[in-house]
């Protein structure tokens, strides 16, 4: 079993700055894949941020010069800094990782979610 939680949301004001993080705990093998994704009320899940460990990094448009994901691999830990943030960028935000289990299956699993609310 993998267990995927993440912590650091809550209300900021518009222009400010948040810190996601996500740590992944269990039978873990290895991680190949982080990402943070995020819904918002009556929209579809999209991704915000993704690497593969210690290669590519993709970034969804609207996040741009603006958020930047990074990985702690020893700890099974992801980020996701947060600045210039816009009402716009009100959501949950969702983890999500993929690797190998100890037991030789494959598993993705994702968090509970955390609130993001950006309002003055």
């Amino acid at each position: 079993q993998v267990q995927v939680v993440e912590s650091g949301g809550g209300l900021v004001q518009p222009g400010g700055s948040l810190r996601l993080s996500c740590a992944a705990s269990g039978s873990i093998l290895s991680i190949d894949y982080m990402g943070w994704y995020r819904q918002a009320p009556g929209k579809q899940r999209e991704l915000v941020a993704e690497t593969a460990m210690g290669g590519n990094i993709r970034y969804g448009d609207s996040v741009k010069g603006r958020f930047t994901i990074s990985t702690e691999n020893a700890k099974n830990t992801v980020y996701l800094q947060m600045n210039s943030l816009k009402p716009e960028d009100t959501a949950v935000y969702y983890c999500r990782t993929r690797g190998w289990q100890r037991s030789g299956a494959r598993f993705d699993s994702w968090g509970q979610g955390t609130q993001v609310t950006v309002s003055s």
